[in-house]
């Protein structure tokens, strides 16, 4: 007889998307695990110098979760270098893929990234044939990194002649991340994204600090997905209630807790296609 598989913890998110019956998606909290402080206690990173066995339960633990919903459900982790490589996953595919996004038609392979202020996207079509995750950070966000997932999707001809196909048509959703109170950034991270976009701009707020500025990443993502043309955009609308460095109780941030715990854990987003 199969053991039950546990549901998910309340605190973690499901996110309210309008993403067609059969595909499913879930981000982790640092809610729900067993590892002690500073990765206290749902790490799900394996690279952060926690507790091996304490990562594995964890890993267990978001697996369980997915197999609630869909038997034989795998997260599939990548090795995520802060760059535009994206993965296609197959029944084949292991862990440790170098690449900073993934995307499949497998069914119950769950596209997978891990997050400590980074911005996690994921996608799916209307027709619920495919669905991919990205990790965005500014250097792979700046680069392009959902560009190149979004082009898993469709060929750029292809979305221009019929948009609102279900092949084609989109949606995306937007996980925690770094909020524009706590994301201070150089003058070069800024001209980055404006070099591509002089509307980048309205993204960045000057502080008093020569060359520094607050910037908001989550508006920058949802500014280069709507100039790809990706109508459906839902999740982190850059409100505090998303911010992780903000709510030190529900989410990891690198950049809060790093310098002063000397580490902290990584978070995880999923999307998968049900069997």
């Amino acid at each position: 007889m199969l053991a039950r598989m546990h549901a998910a913890p309340p605190d973690w998110i499901t996110p309210a998307w309008p993403a067609p019956p059969g595909v499913y998606a879930l981000c982790t909290t640092r809610v729900g695990g067993v590892s002690a402080a500073p990765w206290n206690t749902c790490n799900l990173g394996d690279h952060v110098r926690d507790d091996p066995q304490a990562v594995r339960a964890n890993r267990a633990r978001l697996g369980d979760a997915l197999r609630h919903t869909t038997p034989a459900a795998r997260a599939v982790y990548l090795k995520q270098v802060h760059a535009t490589q994206v993965a296609v996953l197959d029944t084949t595919s292991a862990d440790g893929l170098q690449a900073d996004a993934s995307t499949t038609r497998t069914a119950g392979l769950a596209c997978t990234v891990l997050v400590a202020d980074c911005l996690p996207v994921l996608f799916t079509n209307r027709a619920g044939t495919r669905v991919a995750a990205a990790h965005a950070g500014w250097r792979g966000l700046a680069a392009g990194v959902l560009e190149r997932t979004l082009a898993c999707f469709v060929a750029p001809a292809q979305w221009v002649q019929a948009p609102s196909a279900p092949e084609i048509e989109v949606l995306a959703w937007l996980g925690p991340c770094i909020g524009p109170t706590a994301f201070e950034v150089g003058a070069e991270v800024r001209e980055a994204f404006c070099a591509h976009d002089a509307r980048a701009a309205r993204c960045f707020a000057p502080l008093g600090t020569r060359g520094k500025y607050l910037a908001d990443l989550a508006a920058l993502a949802r500014q280069r997905l709507q100039a790809a043309g990706v109508a459906s955009i839902t999740g982190n609308d850059s409100s505090s209630r998303w911010c992780t460095v903000s709510n030190p109780s529900r989410f990891f941030s690198h950049r809060r807790d790093a310098a002063t715990l000397g580490s902290t854990g990584r978070m995880a987003a999923c999307v998968w296609i049900g069997a």
